[in-house]
């Protein structure tokens, strides 16, 4: 086994995009990398222990001990490789919205074992299938991890195996569109509120939904708002989040492809154009009660890096 002391001065930067899960009818299968990136620096140290410190979203507010969830994440991966865990310094600088539906806590687990990988570059191969396999263990379903380890669209499943993902590329007309609020919501809380069972046919409204989804997000972007018709969690989950339903309510209304963005509250619109955009967002502007961001952003491609940090792109 490899010592620690050989991991010391070892640095790496990594780099891992927002994403948004369901898409309306994909309920925990489909996934979309956003980007809107979190990005950490981590080096390995001398002294045992973690030192975290975070910049932007969550600081003074998440942990910056071992209980950090990318310390647990670089964690998971060293032990599950059986390497033992070195000490370090991480910074974060974080601009994914906390409990908002937009992946921070899978980017946080995909920047930990991204940043596993990086350090054990040479020493042990983290392949592309077991960085699924690691974030999902900790995630619990692989409809977020997958984008922002990715990038596109993605779809997962899990197997008997593991969980398993195939990455299409968006049509370049797809311009999605995320309206913020200020309140988040606990996934714990979304989760909770969705029947163990639902009626047969609403089941199969969704199965063809999802398959037109596809179409329309890879071929067909004129598809968009049939195609993101759901008859399986967002009206369960209504209650919970009411202006976000009377929003998405509004947007559907007036001919956008709006949804609920991962478990909430935050909304995604898959716009066939930028002029589309602009058109959301000023409905939302006008007829929201409360105050809500908007953010037109593009669909990552790429999903998450990591590099060599040396001293020079360090300072």
């Amino acid at each position: 086994m490899t010592s620690p002391v050989s991991l010391i001065g070892r640095a790496v930067s990594v780099q891992v995009p927002a994403t948004t899960a369901n898409l309306g009818p994909g309920f925990d299968t489909l996934g979309l990398a956003l980007a809107k990136y979190d990005q950490l620096e981590v080096t390995v140290r001398s002294e045992p222990g973690v030192f975290v410190e975070v910049h932007g979203v969550g600081a003074g507010v998440v942990p910056t001990d071992e209980s950090n969830l990318v310390v647990r994440a670089i964690a998971h991966a060293f032990a599950a490789v059986g390497q033992p865990m070195p000490g370090l310094n991480i910074v974060a600088h974080n601009v994914i919205p906390h409990g908002r539906g937009l992946g921070s806590s899978g980017a946080a687990i995909v920047s930990g074992i991204m940043a596993a990988k990086g350090l054990l570059e040479g020493i042990v191969d983290i392949n592309a299938e077991m960085l699924l396999v690691l974030a999902t263990e900790m995630e619990g379903h692989p409809d977020n991890v997958a984008p922002a380890l990715f990038g596109g669209l993605t779809i997962a499943w899990t197997t008997p195996e593991g969980p398993r993902h195939k990455k299409l590329m968006v049509h370049r007309g797809v311009k999605p569109l995320v309206f913020v609020p200020e309140q988040e919501m606990s996934t714990a809380l979304a989760r909770s509120l969705q029947p163990a069972s639902v009626p047969h046919e609403d089941a199969v409204f969704n199965l063809s939904r999802s398959a037109l989804l596809i179409a329309a997000l890879i071929q067909s972007p004129e598809l968009l708002l049939a195609a993101t018709e759901d008859k399986l969690h967002q009206s369960y989950r209504a209650a919970a989040m009411p202006e976000t339903n009377k929003l998405i309510t509004l947007l559907r209304a007036a001919g956008f492809a709006a949804v609920v963005s991962g478990a909430g509250p935050s909304i995604l619109v898959l716009a066939s154009d930028p002029g589309q955009r602009l058109v959301a967002a000023e409905l939302v502007a006008s007829k929201s009660d409360t105050p809500w961001r908007s953010l037109m952003l593009a669909v990552d491609v790429q999903g998450a890096t990591v590099h060599p940090l040396t001293q020079e792109s360090a300072a």
